[in-house]
């Protein structure tokens, strides 16, 4: 890729993001040395009657999927029964979020989630057609950017069961949107646009009968210079044209339904143009916000269904005259994985508050929320196949049929792994909240370095910064009193309190060195922007973690094992914390890149002697 290029899909990015924050965040404040207590302290409660209303749909998901769906079967066949998937339309689910005045169940956040959290723990696959439909398929961003003619029209089909997607990658182009070759043009009369071009992994594409697909429009003329324009179109999958070329096979979620979608001389009205000419790229970001949601609340689940499957083995198994789980190698692990959970857990639930509360910008806890989950399901459904030993390697028809019972942990772990890659992959995730937790900074200091700021507005700028971080740098150096961020939290975490606090102060600094040492650079530092992202990510946990636990022993005071669960998670999250501040300036990144580059160049090719070539 030339510079220009570079240049063109960094301009590209940088115009699709918010760049205007309208409420606080917990973690923006976080990033910037300060914990907002009074935002996660006391830790959010879902109100009884929207409780009850969560408790009623999942009820009924529940019930209907354990009498007419078989997990296995699904992940055999490929196919999840029609008849399943009428019954889930009946029962609203594919209107979950949609208003009521659109005939949907217009569940808040929380119990959408709910209900995602509930089907994931029993079958992946079904958990993905319906998250796919809603999360980030059509009628999330209809809802949000719609006209009203938009949503009076397809809203209501998708309560009745109308299935959508989102169609955005392309087979040679994944999260650089500036190289995209689907185009959209318009027609000489201007009533509508012609679509040509491909999207790859489109899930439910193959069965959708509305797609949201991004395509490119022709480029506006900005200062001289060719602006790219990216725009989301709704298309309606019988229209003459679209084909699906390919249905995706993959290690797990057999049973979703993903492919190849093409788009040959496809006509689409001008009115099916979604929030605006070239708004597209800021629509998927922002209808991603909440649709990451969705991903911690169902990799949580499948984290809590390894820990009953684990629990279990771990004490009917006896090896050396005593249940597995007694011996320190095997109690230590399910320990982690239980405080994991937990903090998990508090994570999830409290950033689905936050969406349900509408006065958060979500942005950076969404997306940490879905790293921190998946990150740590993987590593608890690995456990769990490790603790099974052959068993969990085994399948569960393998089981079955020499008498055993049928626990798919190997279905599980397969299902699980995509966790980290969809919907934005951990790398990519801890780029997108390393540029946010910048952000602050760089739209005081990026224009000191812009030759189109005039010198007298510089100096402006100067006098500004000077003042501000006259301010604010000193105070993260002295510390501040945090006894009410401690209050009502149990006495056994309140030191874990004064850790968030200090860590946040600390992470503040060094990443204002970073910025100072390295200035435009830094985005390269990649390594370094990811200790920091997983340093913010700890201390978000911990601060759930705490103030969850004081939820729950304050309403029942006798019982303190969700102290005892927050506070070895925080223990373990502090040893990582700390260790990732000690290589955050001193460390061998740029050797581990050296070695990096060589490799790529073939000089270690005899590592790869003896063996039958793969290509």
């Amino acid at each position: 890729m030339t510079d220009a290029q570079k240049q063109t899909t960094l301009e590209v990015a940088e115009e699709a993001r918010e760049k205007e924050w309208k409420h606080p965040s917990f973690l923006g404040s976080l990033f910037l040395g300060r914990v907002r207590w009074d935002m996660v302290h006391p830790y959010p409660e879902q109100d009884d009657q929207d409780r009850r209303k969560g408790d009623e749909i999942c009820g009924k998901v529940g019930t209907f999927l354990k009498a007419h769906l078989d997990p296995d079967e699904v992940d055999r066949t490929g196919e999840i029964p029609k008849n399943v998937i009428e019954g889930l339309a009946k029962l609203g689910c594919f209107g979950m979020k949609i208003p009521a005045e659109y005939g949907g169940l217009h569940l808040s956040q929380t119990n959408y989630n709910r209900a995602i959290h509930l089907v994931a723990s029993y079958c992946g696959s079904t958990a993905v057609w319906l998250s796919a439909h809603q999360s980030i398929g059509a009628p999330q961003p209809i809802m949000l950017f719609g006209t009203e003619e938009q949503k009076k029209k397809y809203l209501p089909r998708f309560a009745r069961g109308a299935i959508s997607a989102f169609a955005l990658t392309e087979p040679n182009v994944g999260s650089d949107p500036a190289t995209m070759t689907t185009t959209a043009v318009p027609n000489d009369d201007g009533s509508s646009y012609t679509l040509n071009g491909e999207k790859l992994w489109c899930t439910n594409g193959p069965v959708a009968d509305v797609i949201v697909v991004m395509a490119q429009t022709p480029p506006k003329i900005v200062k001289g210079r060719e602006k790219k324009q990216i725009t989301a179109f709704i298309v309606e999958t019988n229209s003459p044209g679209v084909k699906t070329t390919h249905r995706c096979q993959f290690m797990g979620l057999h049973g979703i339904q993903n492919g190849l979608i093409r788009f040959q001389n496809v006509k689409v009205p001008k009115e099916n143009i979604l929030l605006g000419l070239g708004q597209g790229l800021k629509l998927a970001l922002v209808t991603l916000n909440t649709g990451r949601l969705t991903m911690p609340a169902a990799a949580t689940a499948g984290g809590k269904w390894c820990l009953a499957v684990t629990r279990k083995w771990a004490n009917e198994r006896v090896q050396w005259g005593a249940p597995i789980g007694h011996h320190e190698a095997i109690g230590s692990k399910i320990a982690q994985m239980a405080s994991t959970i937990f903090a998990m857990d508090s994570v999830t639930w409290l950033s689905a508050a936050f969406a349900d509360k509408k006065n958060v910008d979500i942005r950076l806890e969404a997306a940490a929320a879905k790293l921190f989950c998946t990150e740590a399901t993987w590593r608890i459904v690995d456990g769990t196949v490790q603790i099974r030993g052959g068993r969990g390697y085994e399948t569960a028809d393998s089981l079955r049929g020499r008498g055993e019972e049928g626990i798919p942990v190997e279905r599980v772990m397969r299902d699980a792994r995509i966790n980290t890659i969809i919907e934005g992959t951990s790398q990519i995730m801890r780029l997108f909240i390393a540029r946010e937790a910048l952000d602050p900074h760089a739209r005081q200091i990026f224009p000191l370095l812009s030759r189109h700021v005039s010198f007298p507005k510089k100096l402006q700028l100067i006098a500004s910064l000077i003042f501000y971080y006259a301010g604010w740098y000193p105070s993260l150096w002295i510390g501040r009193p945090f006894q009410e961020s401690a209050k009502g939290m149990p006495r056994a975490l309140k030191h874990h309190v004064g850790f968030v606090n200090r860590m946040s102060r600390r992470l503040a600094r060094d990443l204002f060195h970073a910025m100072m040492l390295y200035q435009q650079k830094l985005e390269k530092k990649q390594r370094l922007l990811g200790r920091v992202v997983n340093i913010g990510t700890d201390l978000f946990a911990m601060a759930a973690s705490c103030s969850h636990a004081a939820l729950l022993v304050k309403k029942n005071p006798a019982d303190q094992s969700a102290v005892e669960l927050a506070d070895l998670f925080c223990r373990d999250a502090r040893k990582r914390v700390l260790g990732h501040f000690k290589t955050l300036f001193k460390n061998h990144d740029a050797y581990a890149d050296r070695v990096a580059r060589r490799t790529l160049e073939g000089k270690y090719t005899w590592l790869e002697n003896d063996i039958i070539p793969p290509h």
